[in-house]
């Protein structure tokens, strides 16, 4: 049974808590009633002044990519400090996450292939975003993949493993995870069904090699080999209301974490003037994350030096509600409930949209689904004409394809060298050939005949040679 242990940051703890990669969660209420998370870091992973400027940099960007219509993200709803402590607020809970439902608890529903097979592809989606946004997850793994209510799949603790480990981001680290995420629901919730569990390896394999939006794809078109329902969510649903019911504690034993005074917090997020973006402030308050030079986060409070302009200024603000008359404090009890309504109309109107993104992404998921990448044939193109002294020569290579995007791997080979060159190209949808190009250096007099061979190394059928050759002519006297 959950009890009532505090407040921070206008967020009531409910008393569950369980311990994860980077400190403790605990289960709570938001100001406006909604089931909601906070985080307490571990004390030592946030110690450093930097780790915080790179953690704040971390949820403002996070805020940005839902700002320009990401919902694949648990949405941040603020980052504060209280001394030596950071706490992280989310406006949604983090769990159930993926990791509480694959625990074999009695008598839980289990959810399907199909079930596993949403979850896939809106992570690879959300991924597929966040990467295009030149970020990384960093920390991919079912404890990180949360299941709202509805069904839908969305990501936690974007960023923050790598803020705090002083990590870049590497999205091949992410295409790994999924791989991985991918060959373990094959394993549990697609078990019983081994072309479904058949689908998720080769979607696996697919992201090893050629990336998140190909195995996204191939995941898709084997839809004919998924349970019927698919993508209806049904038994995903009956598993999350069963563990709702029985509010299923992540870890039990683990104490709820102490709440600091009110009076100690301050917020390390700062939405800028013209309400476009979020900036972040470390500790020596000035902006950062890409907002303008001129947003700057007050701070106050212990362990900021005392009679500063800021502090001179909260502290004649707090004089002046403590000698208001009692109607000037009618008016400021009404001004933030006004300020509330407004936020509830706010949130209405974040609701309306999120539901036409849902509607959106049902859409995507039953559209047509495009094919893999396959490559039909290469052909090599040299110059006819005899070449002169000290040459440089442009071979030219196509590529005939069916039109879908794709990355492929090639390689050339020169009847003067031994060492094959390897090379990566992407191709765009849309186009049915795709170029590529070797340029050859030859110098000196005489005559010489070169060869350059073209061999496609992936999409390639398998058993399958694609490959071509082409010569051109040299001759110096």
């Amino acid at each position: 049974m959950n009890t009532d242990r505090g407040e921070i940051g206008g967020f009531r703890l409910t008393g569950r808590t369980w311990i994860g990669e980077l400190g403790t969660w605990a289960a709570a209420v938001s100001a406006d009633g909604r089931p909601a998370s906070v985080l307490k870091f571990d004390p030592r992973m946030v110690a450093h002044p930097a780790t915080r400027e790179e953690l704040v940099a971390a949820v403002v960007a996070d805020r940005r990519l839902a700002q320009a219509g990401l919902t694949g993200l648990v949405p941040v709803a603020d980052l504060i400090a209280a001394q030596h402590e950071v706490w992280l607020l989310t406006a949604e809970p983090v769990s159930p996450t993926l990791t509480d439902l694959l625990a074999e608890t009695p008598g839980a529903p289990r959810p399907d292939a199909g079930s596993a097979a949403v979850i896939l592809a809106e992570t690879a989606q959300t991924l597929l975003a966040v990467h295009a946004a030149g970020l990384a997850h960093g920390a991919l793994h079912p404890g990180t993949v949360v299941i709202a209510p509805s069904g839908t799949a969305l990501l936690s603790e974007r960023g923050l493993a790598d803020a705090l480990n002083g990590r870049l981001p590497a999205p091949e680290r992410d295409v790994t995870a999924w791989a991985s995420l991918a060959l373990g629901l094959a394993a549990t919730w697609a078990a019983d069904t081994p072309r479904s569990a058949e689908l998720f390896e080769r979607a696996a394999a697919t992201a090893s090699t050629r990336g998140l939006a190909a195995a996204r794809d191939v995941l898709l078109a084997g839809r004919d080999l998924l349970p019927q329902g698919f993508p209806t969510r049904d038994r995903l649903v009956e598993t999350l209301h069963w563990w709702a019911a029985r509010e299923v504690p992540t870890q039990a034993g683990h104490p709820v974490p102490a709440v600091p005074d009110e009076g100690d917090i301050v917020t390390l997020l700062h939405v800028s003037r013209n309400g476009e973006g979020f900036t972040g402030a470390g500790n020596a308050g000035t902006a950062t994350g890409g907002g303008r030079a001129d947003d700057v986060v007050v701070r106050f409070g212990p362990g900021v030096p005392l009679e500063t302009t800021a502090e001179q200024i909260w502290r004649a603000g707090r004089h002046q509600q403590e000698t208001m008359l009692p109607a000037e404090r009618l008016q400021a009890v009404r001004a933030p409930r006004a300020a509330a309504a407004r936020r509830r109309r706010t949130a209405l109107s974040a609701v309306a949209v999120a539901l036409l993104v849902v509607a959106a992404l049902v859409a995507w998921l039953l559209r047509g689904v495009s094919q893999p990448l396959e490559v039909a044939k290469v052909d090599v193109i040299t110059p006819k004409k005899t070449q002169g002294c000290n040459s440089t020569v442009r071979i030219r290579g196509v590529l005939t394809t069916n039109g879908e995007a794709g990355e492929i791997r090639y390689q050339w080979r020169r009847s003067d060298r031994k060492a094959p060159i390897n090379q990566t190209d992407t191709v765009e949808a849309g186009k049915t050939s795709h170029e590529v190009s070797l340029s050859w250096t030859v110098k000196g007099e005489g005559s010489f005949k070169g060869t350059a061979t073209l061999r496609l190394l992936s999409p390639l059928p398998e058993g399958a040679s694609i490959e071509d050759k082409a010569t051109f002519t040299y001759k110096c006297s």
